[in-house]
C-alpha cells in the first residue's frame, strides 16, 4: 500500500477533518467542552463524553436523568461557542438513559455520535428528518461490525458513516474478556484488517465508503503510520489527551498519569460486568483485598451494573477521581499511560504526532525495496 508522506484528512461523510485524529471520549468529566473544542480548533475531531456529564448539577443525585440532559445540552453549546471545528459525542449504550442523550445531541446538531459499550444496533432510529449528525459505532471485532452493518441496512436502510475499532490496550471499560485482553489473536493489528475487509463488503455495493478508525493503545505518530498501513483511515486517542492543559480533569488526575509506572497499569473487575484498565492506587488495592466501599446507588446509570452486590460504586469512584479525590476513587487509563511524562497543550501534542508520522513515513520511504525471488 502506497501511503502519503503527509497525514491525509479524514472524511466521515461530508465532514472533513484536516487531521485524521479523533480525541477519544473519556467519561465522567474527563473530556468536556474544554478539551473537545481545543482539539477541534486544531483540525482534529474533539469529543465530549456523555457518561456522568451532569455530575456538577445541583440535582444530580435526586434527578439523575434530567441533570445529565441539561448538562449535555450546555456542554455542546459551550463547545460550539468555542470552535467552528468538528465536534463529536461519545455515548455508551450501557448508559440507562442513552436514548435521551442521543436525542439531545442530535437536537443540538452535534456533528458525530460515537457509540459503544454494547452493540449500538438501534442507533439510527434516533436520527430525525434533516439531521446531519454522523453515526459511528465502536466495535471490538469484525463480526460486530458486520452485524451492525447488516442490521442497520435491513431495519433503517442506513450504513455506519465510519467504524471505530477499539483494541484491548484501551483505557476504561473493555469489550474483551480478561483472557482475550492479553491474547495476541485480539491485538488491534489483527483486528483492523479484518474489520476493513468486513465493512468493505457492505460499502462497495452501495458506493459509500466506511472509513475504519483504529483505537486503543495508539501513542505516537509512528503508531498512526502503522495502522494506516493496515488500512485504517484515522485513529482515536484518549490517553495522550489527558495530560493536556485543556483536559477537563483536575490537575492531580493528570499528574496520576505522569507519576504512573508500567506495573501500575492494571486490569480491574468493574461493577458493570466488564473488565477495565486503570492506574492502581490504594482504592483499587482495598477493593482487590476484599474491602467494601459503602455507598447508596442514586443513579442506576449503567444498565448492566450489579449494584446490589458490588463492593463499590463505579460512578462515585470515577467522579471522585475526576475531581482529584483518589482516596475515594481511581483513574481509568490506557495501556501506555505510564509513558506520559509532562503536560502539554493540545496544539503541541498534535504537532508532535504529525511530526512523528512524517518522520516515520520518510524513513519507510527511504528503505530499500527487496523484490521477491
Amino acid at each position: 500500500m502506497l501511503l502519503s508522506l503527509k497525514l491525509k484528512p479524514l472524511a466521515i461523510g461530508d465532514l472533513i477533518a484536516r487531521l485524521p485524529i479523533i480525541q477519544g471520549g473519556m467519561g465522567v468529566g474527563i473530556s468536556l467542552a474544554g478539551l473537545a473544542s481545543a482539539v477541534a480548533n486544531e483540525g482534529a475531531i474533539g469529543v465530549i463524553a456523555a457518561a456522568g456529564i451532569g455530575m456538577n448539577e445541583p440535582d444530580f443525585y435526586t434527578n439523575f436523568l434530567e441533570a445529565n440532559i441539561r448538562a449535555l445540552r450546555r456542554e455542546i453549546r459551550k463547545a460550539r461557542s468555542l470552535t467552528g471545528g468538528i465536534l463529536g459525542l461519545n455515548v455508551m449504550m450501557a448508559n440507562s438513559n442513552h436514548g435521551d442523550l442521543i436525542r439531545t445531541a442530535i437536537e443540538e446538531g452535534i456533528d458525530v455520535i460515537f457509540s459503544g459499550a454494547g452493540l449500538p444496533l438501534t442507533l439510527p432510529e434516533y436520527r430525525t428528518k434533516g439531521s446531519h449528525t454522523k453515526l459511528v459505532p465502536i466495535v471490538s471485532s469484525a463480526r460486530a461490525a458486520g452485524l451492525i452493518c447488516k442490521r442497520w441496512l435491513r431495519k433503517y436502510e442506513y450504513l455506519p458513516d465510519a467504524v471505530v475499532v477499539e483494541g484491548p490496550k484501551a483505557g476504561g471499560h473493555l469489550g474483551f474478556s480478561e483472557e482475550q485482553i492479553f491474547d495476541p489473536a485480539y491485538m488491534l493489528e489483527k483486528l483492523i484488517p479484518a474489520v476493513v475487509a468486513e465493512v468493505k463488503t457492505y460499502a462497495t455495493p452501495y458506493g459509500r465508503p466506511i472509513p475504519v478508525i483504529a483505537a486503543g493503545g495508539i501513542y505516537t505518530g509512528r503508531d498512526i503510520r502503522t495502522f494506516f498501513e493496515l488500512g485504517a483511515a484515522g485513529v482515536q486517542m484518549g490517553t495522550r489527551f489527558v495530560a493536556t492543559h485543556e483536559c477537563d480533569a483536575d490537575i492531580s488526575f493528570k499528574q496520576m498519569y505522569i507519576d504512573s509506572r508500567p506495573e501500575e497499569i492494571v486490569i480491574i473487575k468493574s461493577p458493570v460486568g466488564m473488565p477495565g484498565r486503570a492506574i492502581r492506587n490504594d482504592y483499587i488495592n482495598d477493593v482487590a483485598a476484599g474491602m467494601k466501599k459503602p455507598y447508596k446507588c442514586p443513579y442506576h446509570c449503567i444498565s448492566t451494573c450489579d449494584y446490589t452486590n458490588s463492593p463499590y460504586c463505579i460512578a462515585h469512584a470515577l467522579i471522585s477521581a475526576k475531581k482529584g479525590n483518589f482516596k475515594s476513587g481511581f483513574a481509568f487509563a490506557g495501556a501506555n499511560a505510564h509513558r506520559v511524562t509532562k503536560i502539554v497543550s493540545t496544539k503541541e501534542l498534535l504537532a508532535e504526532l504529525v511530526s512523528e508520522y512524517e518522520m516515520a513515513a520518510r524513513q519507510l520511504a527511504a528503505e530499500p525495496r527487496v523484490n521477491p525471488a
